[in-house]
């Protein structure tokens, strides 16, 4: 991010202009919605600004901009579509200690000026940082459309009961009250009595908000997908714009966390195979501390909290604890997998079965029931793997499994930096290690990336030994 978005307080402040044509016009056309003392510089101003200034909205110098004409200015935009008079305008203003915009100039511009959707007090700012001003253009429209006409006849109102609503105590219980009258109360109210019946509406909506018991904690243990923020569900997504403290695994992509309410409290409670790690019993003991104190409380796990999440350990603590919970499934690191590598899980001649392991457990390295998976045509999405591959490869091979098994490992599945890798139970081991893997990984044993699967051995029920 190379401009960082902020709304500039102008009311009652100065702002300047050199120019007089058409990028003067389209610049005061928004500069004139603010309550900034606004002064154009230009010796041949077009007629809007000449009757602007003789209502009073403006004040215009007709000369150019001179020494000391941006003293005090907050902002100054050169809009002369001269470069030479917009650089020599830059100079002096810049000089006078105001931020400077060049119109259709990102490089020599401090500042620039957002596509806005305007529904004052409700104002939407869209930047580019100049890359895409057509994409801002087409979201704007968007956003136009999708944000109702009378949105600021609201805020407005509520804008107005601000200073009321503050004998409702900070955070879920004050939040609740403004959500009721954004998304409830306030706009059937406003239908139905104009501003006046939103206005005796605000009132009795504090009544009962101050009047009832504070809402109890609550507890999602919700599932963020393999990476991808696109992945993610409704639900989770809502789930992440209402909580008030989000406990989060190592694993979360950043984007995702993003997508949590800005005063939300983020914790991480990291585990990684074979490393440093916050012991369960605290992550427990996080999830009831918050929750009791009525807090919404998001545990969010990678892909689906049921596969592999340790779900089971954590309900059972808030349950002790007499809290209420509930799950919100994800997609699991298995479906993410065997999509980048082209397959299904499952398919008629190759396998009517499809097992979920781990590589390994509590103890380190899981055991399974080897004699089974070593059997041609059993497909098994193994989780954690990437550490324990040679002991899978031994214990595979040991029991009969063929040495050209196919085998995928897909490093970050979903994610912008995924990798496929197409390897043999025989070359696990080494391809693992060409490979040299940083990220999360999940191994597809019997299954083959799909441009590599035409090469490699096929199996049919026959062949499956019972």
């Amino acid at each position: 991010m190379q401009h960082f978005p902020i709304f500039v307080a102008l009311a009652g402040r100065r702002v300047v202009l050199s120019g007089g044509g058409a990028a003067a016009l389209a610049k005061l056309r928004i500069l004139l919605k603010t309550e900034a003392h606004v002064t154009v510089f230009a010796e041949h101003p077009a007629p809007e600004i000449e009757a602007w200034d003789t209502v009073g909205k403006l004040r215009l110098v007709r000369r150019a901009a001179e020494v000391g004409d941006a003293l005090c200015a907050v902002l100054a935009y050169g809009a002369n579509e001269d470069a030479a008079e917009d650089a020599r305008f830059a100079m002096l203003a810049r000089a006078d200690g105001a931020l400077v915009n060049i119109v259709d100039n990102l490089e020599n511009s401090q500042f620039i000026t957002p596509a806005i959707v305007d529904r004052d007090p409700v104002t939407v700012a869209i930047g580019t940082e100049g890359a895409a001003p057509v994409l801002a253009r087409k979201i704007k429209a968007d956003l136009e459309a999708a944000l109702p006409v009378r949105l600021g006849v609201l805020a407005r109102i509520g804008k107005s009961f601000r200073k009321a609503a503050d004998i409702l105590p900070m955070g879920r219980k004050r939040r609740d009250f403004w959500a009721d009258y954004y998304f409830g109360t306030g706009p059937h109210a406003l239908e139905d009595g104009g501003e006046e019946g939103a206005r005796a509406e605000l009132s009795k909506l504090l009544d009962r908000h101050t009047t009832t018991a504070p809402e109890a904690g609550r507890v999602q243990f919700v599932g963020a997908g393999p990476g991808d923020p696109e992945l993610l569900t409704l639900k989770a997504r809502r789930a992440l714009d209402t909580a008030d403290v989000i406990i989060h695994d190592r694993l979360i992509a950043p984007e995702i966390l993003e997508l949590a309410r800005r005063e939300a409290d983020l914790i991480s409670a990291g585990k990684e195979g074979f490393g440093p790690s916050m012991p369960q019993d605290q992550i427990n003991a996080l999830i009831v501390e918050h929750v009791r104190a009525g807090a919404h409380v998001v545990r969010l796990k990678s892909g689906d909290p049921t596969v592999y999440g340790r779900l089971d350990e954590e309900i059972e603590a808030v349950e002790a604890a007499g809290q209420s919970w509930s799950v919100v499934p994800g997609i699991t690191a298995a479906s993410a997998a065997v999509a980048s590598a082209g397959q299904s899980l499952t398919r008629r001649g190759r396998n009517s079965e499809m097992r979920f392991l781990t590589g390994h457990d509590m103890d380190g390295f899981a055991e399974h029931d080897w004699q089974a998976l070593a059997r041609p045509g059993t497909v098994a999405a193994i989780y954690m793997a990437k550490r324990g591959a040679r002991f899978l490869q031994g214990r595979l091979m040991m029991h009969g499994a063929a040495s050209d098994t196919p085998v995928t490992l897909v490093e970050n599945a979903s994610r912008k930096d995924e990798r496929v890798i197409s390897a043999t139970l025989g070359t696990l081991s080494d391809d693992i290690k060409a490979a040299a893997l940083t990220g999360p990984a999940l191994l597809l044993y019997g299954i083959a990336p799909r441009e590599a699967a035409a090469t490699l051995p096929q199996f049919s029920p026959k062949d499956i030994a019972l």
